[in-house]
């Protein structure tokens, strides 16, 4: 027996009792050493009591923590219910002996058991999760503007007026604007008014060393009159002079146009006392790249993956999106760590049909998509990990194949799946936790 069996065998994974939930949570801060406030460990405390949590018992010793948010995110065509993985943690004691893969194995478990098709999370170490079959899906660029001058942008601002609202009032004004803008791209959660307040404008001062950046309080910018809905909307933070230039922090920004959009950026660029305007978290496509009259001025920064994917039911997944276009190829599909997935499968999908049929789960998608075993040979073969890139429509499967991580067996094969899952916006996740 090995040393990762022997301690398999004495370590106990069950569900994480509310009695446990302030060890846990010590158990958390001493792995990734943070030392929250009251506020935050209270609101850290109330995620893993409505969440779904698995703890790992060496005898009496809790050695690690593995929880899941219970979240809606948008897939092409459609919105899948998916399991936000997070808290994950193994005491420094008891690394390297296969309590991560036990507890990952119980979150598959209960996934399945909870009909969560998907699974999402933000890694600290993005070398650890692509062996339990998560991939990047989603890719973020960071933006400075050099706004020490006018920003040039080609199409004109929208003319309707910008205006400053209280925060506390952006969840009930804003919602329907973002919940409107959902379906244009993949990657994004649905919000419920507990999390705009928590996760989308810390109105409760729950994130960790909040204010101790020198950045002042949350700003909210909207485009439109009063009574009507907004055009777009903004949320930023400013830190003054005082230690160096000015600087804008972009937090958000949503808008229905390009016009919009401008209007929106011009006015971020011209607040007084600043020269710099930074937004960490943008879409690889956004238009702001397009919009400047002067790239010289609008600069990325950084690009960096942002949500890792993973398929937890691959049949679920594959038959509740969308797809841009006719296909019909046979997978061999690898999943060491859910052999439900792993096989040879025929997948048949395509867009919506001409006359107007269309698929009762997607009103606007496709017709409907199947995903069968099959003896025949395979057309491409990949692993699971490289199929959670590739689902939400952000990363070509051909990029794999050129890398030596997936394989075309038919010529031709890989173009016509990577026509099938392209979409027309590339996919996006402003949250990062």
């Amino acid at each position: 027996m090995t040393t990762d069996d022997a301690t398999r065998a004495t370590t106990d994974v069950r569900d994480l009792a509310e009695a446990d939930l302030d060890r846990a949570l010590d158990l958390s801060y001493t792995v990734f050493h943070l030392k929250p406030g009251d506020r935050t460990r209270n609101f850290h405390r109330d995620l893993l009591r409505d969440g779904l949590r698995v703890g790992a018992y060496d005898g009496e010793e809790l050695a690690g923590l593995a929880g899941a948010h219970r979240r809606t995110i948008t897939v092409p065509g459609s919105q899948l219910p998916c399991a936000a993985v997070d808290f994950v943690s193994v005491l420094p004691t008891h690394r390297r002996r296969g309590i991560l893969t036990s507890m990952m194995d119980e979150l598959w478990r209960r996934c399945a058991a909870d009909g969560w098709p998907l699974a999402c999370l933000w890694p600290s170490e993005s070398a650890i999760y692509g062996r339990y079959g998560f991939g990047a899906a989603t890719e973020v660029y960071r933006i400075e503007i050099d706004a020490s001058r006018p920003l040039a942008l080609r199409p004109a601002p929208d003319s309707r007026p910008l205006r400053l609202i209280d925060p506390a009032e952006a969840p009930a004004m804003l919602a329907p604007r973002y919940d409107a803008t959902l379906p244009q791209r993949a990657g994004r959660f649905t919000r419920d008014e507990s999390w705009w307040r928590a996760g989308a404008l810390d109105l409760d001062g729950v994130r960790m060393n909040a204010g101790q950046d020198g950045f002042g309080p949350a700003r909210v910018v909207v485009l439109g009159a009063p009574g009507e809905q907004p055009g777009g909307y903004a949320f930023y933070r400013t830190r003054g002079p005082g230690q160096g230039p000015g600087v804008v922090r972009v937090d958000e920004l949503e808008a229905e146009s390009a016009p919009a959009a401008a209007a929106l950026w011009s006015y971020l660029a011209s607040i007084d006392l600043t020269s710099t305007v930074r937004a960490e978290c943008r879409p690889a496509d956004d238009p702001l790249l397009y919009l400047a009259a002067d790239r010289d001025q609008v600069r990325i920064t950084g690009q960096e993956p942002s949500l890792w994917l993973r398929l937890v039911d691959v049949r679920t997944a594959l038959t509740a999106r969308s797809w841009a276009a006719p296909v019909d190829l046979v997978l061999d599909l690898r999943d060491t760590a859910l052999p439900a997935n792993a096989g040879r499968f025929r997948l048949t999908a395509g867009p919506a049909d001409p006359t107007g049929s269309t698929s009762p789960a997607d009103p606007a998608g496709p017709v409907g998509a199947t995903w069968e075993p099959t003896g025949a040979a395979p057309d491409i073969s990949l692993d699971v990990r490289e199929l959670a890139s590739c689902y939400l429509g952000g990363t070509p499967l051909r990029h794999f194949v050129h890398a030596g991580l997936a394989t075309e067996h038919t010529p031709g094969a890989v173009r016509r799946l990577d026509a099938a899952l392209e979409t027309a916006w590339l996919p996006f996740t402003g949250e990062n936790h």
